[in-house]
């Protein structure tokens, strides 16, 4: 995949802190009881408090996307890689400026440089300068996506006259017609 935007890096690393949050938990092997299970009736659970629901552990593919995505935190600033995770964990913008001891603009521009950062990366692009700033690789990424999308969009079309799946020459003629009305009523 060679199309990194930082809403894709985004939704990798939120999809990461998920899958790290449903892992079993680590026990330590340790005390253990040669006591058979204790046989439980209905009349003791009453009143008690059920174990809560846990979802069921990630799949194989899940796991392997999250070692993939965490490694990517390195590339950042300590500070910059503490404010994508948080954000990544679905932390409230208020509790992570608190922590960070950041404006909420200035969190935010650093949250979106990091990603930006860490596509820039992954598009396998040289880092960027200490000459480039921080707004204008943000900007240059999201050109980049914008200009991918345009590209998409062009290629769905297919070229200029050319007629769409499903479509009648009728269709196409009324389309025509309906556009050039639209540009005669546009310039009087």
């Amino acid at each position: 995949m060679t199309d990194w935007t930082p809403e894709i890096v985004d939704d990798r690393l939120c999809e990461a802190a998920r899958v790290l949050r449903r892992l079993p938990s680590i026990r330590m092997q340790g005390f253990f009881s040669t006591w058979p299970r204790m046989a439980v009736e209905f009349s003791d659970l009453v009143g008690q408090t059920p174990e809560p629901m846990r979802r069921p552990p990630p799949s194989a593919a899940a796991i392997t996307r999250m070692e993939a995505a965490l490694p990517w935190l390195q590339w950042l600033e300590r500070d910059d890689a503490k404010l994508v995770w948080m954000r990544a964990e679905r932390a409230p913008w208020k509790a992570v400026c608190w922590r960070l001891g950041l404006a909420r603009s200035t969190a935010h521009r650093r949250w979106e440089y990091a990603l930006s950062v860490i596509a820039w990366r992954l598009q396998l692009q040289r880092p960027p300068s200490l000459r480039m700033g921080r707004d204008q690789l943000v900007a240059r990424v999201r050109l980049f996506g914008v200009e991918r999308d345009r590209l998409a969009d062009h290629r769905r079309q297919g070229p200029p006259g050319a007629q769409r799946p499903g479509e009648t020459p009728a269709m196409r003629a009324s389309a025509i017609t309906g556009s050039r009305n639209a540009l005669i009523s546009d310039t009087t």
